[in-house]
């Protein structure tokens, strides 16, 4: 007779008190897990059958020489615990195993079977895809030292600071760019029930307050590295600890001002050397048409240069002396300055007496008068031959000025009157 409180296998007879297998359509059918696996049947039980597990929770997973004797029930409570409370957290998993566990036991455990046994080297590869890098790393991270480090306080006066609503221990403004950012997760809170949805939307928004964020700190750098704010409290000490190597000139202030929007894309450092370049570029094309010049007049040698420039200069120098007295020739005549506005103009050479008059007159420069002038002559001559054109004068001539012009031209004979 069977020992009480024992279960057996119906076929082998074996002890299957911890773990069975019971038949859901025979009545009294219960296998041992070597003869279910090899499909044994007796009487009117089938291998097709249902069946339904029986754990007795007495079994070990890892056979009778594993140490600790661990049961499979303690190996599920080991399971759960470590799936809610996490790796390293023994003393809460030893709790939930139960009291006859200890943490150290716990860890030994877990380390022993499922990390470096057998089912650890079976689901573990060498390389583990998709590792999680470490943010903290010096090389630009999101939680890395140089972005994470507070920069130095502004050196500021209290009042200053008052001023700017400016706290130099946290380096944070009262007011800061975009002041409701932190809305987006003031009211954030995970829960266990959340669905699938739920978490990505809360993980969008942190996503948009980091983005925030670093824009706001963004910003923060920019004023620092340009001296804005010392600017804007009027003493910018960067020209004054810093002298520049040469004058800036009116026009660089200006194109300075214009590219002001670059001062985001750009560091001060790099900025300034773009303009550097930017002068060392002007010289240098300077020095290029000088040289074309030097080459043009035949001249091959730095040695010959002086020379040329010398000779140069007492050209100039004379032609200035010439000017002089012709001037002074001028005065002499009765023509005070008749024709001074125009005659140190280009083109004034080639204008007749009466042709000066006009363009004093009507206070046109010799070389516009000449423009015009081959224009409307050159429109004259192809209407006498038959030949279609559209007449394109300047638009800096008028409709008086153009009638003065064309009568001018025809009394002296240059056009018909049927073309004026």
């Amino acid at each position: 007779m069977a020992e009480l409180g024992k279960k057996y296998c119906v076929y082998c007879l074996a002890e299957v008190s911890s773990l069975r297998f019971r038949c859901t359509e025979c009545a009294d059918i219960e296998l041992c897990a070597e003869c279910f696996s090899a499909g044994a049947e007796i009487g009117p039980h089938r291998r097709w059958h249902g069946y339904q597990l029986v754990d007795g929770g007495r079994f070990t997973l890892w056979g009778a020489e594993a140490e600790g004797g661990w049961s499979s029930r303690e190996e599920q409570l080991l399971l759960d615990a470590i799936e809610q409370f996490g790796f390293g957290n023994w003393e809460d998993m030893a709790a939930h195993v139960g009291a006859s566990r200890t943490p150290q036991e716990v860890m030994e455990h877990y380390v022993s079977m499922y990390i470096h046994g057998n089912l650890g080297k079976a689901c573990i590869p060498d390389v583990i895809p998709n590792r999680v890098t470490d943010h903290t790393c010096p090389t630009g991270g999101p939680l890395s030292p140089s972005l994470t480090m507070p920069l130095p306080p502004l050196d500021i006066s209290v009042a200053e600071q008052q001023q700017l609503g400016y706290m130099p221990l946290r380096d944070d403004y009262e007011i800061e760019y975009d002041q409701d950012a932190e809305t987006l997760i003031s009211g954030l809170s995970v829960n266990y029930d959340d669905d699938d949805v739920e978490i990505e939307l809360k993980r969008a928004h942190v996503d948009m307050y980091v983005r925030k964020l670093k824009e706001r700190q963004r910003r923060k750098n920019i004023a620092r590295d340009y001296n804005l704010v010392p600017a804007f409290l009027g003493k910018d000490r960067r020209d004054k600890e810093k002298p520049s190597k040469r004058k800036i000139t009116k026009e660089e202030k200006e194109l300075r001002l214009k590219l002001r929007s670059l001062y985001q894309f750009m560091s001060c450092k790099e900025f300034d050397d773009f303009f550097e370049n930017l002068h060392k570029e002007k010289v240098l094309r300077t020095k290029i048409r000088e040289l074309q010049r030097y080459r043009r007049n035949g001249i091959t040698k730095m040695e010959e240069s002086a020379e040329y420039e010398a000779a140069r200069h007492k050209r100039e120098k004379r032609k200035e002396n010439k000017n002089i007295a012709s001037s002074k020739r001028g005065k002499e005549d009765g023509k005070d300055g008749e024709f001074a506005a125009i005659e140190n103009l280009p083109g004034f050479e080639l204008l007749s007496d009466r042709e000066k008059v006009l363009c004093s007159s009507i206070n046109l420069s010799p070389a516009r008068y000449v423009t015009v002038k081959t224009i409307i002559i050159k429109d004259h001559l192809q209407k006498r031959q038959g030949i279609p054109s559209k007449s394109r004068l300047p638009s800096y001539l008028d409709k008086v000025l153009k009638k003065r012009i064309l009568n001018f031209l025809t009394e002296s004979g240059w056009i018909s009157r049927d073309a004026s």
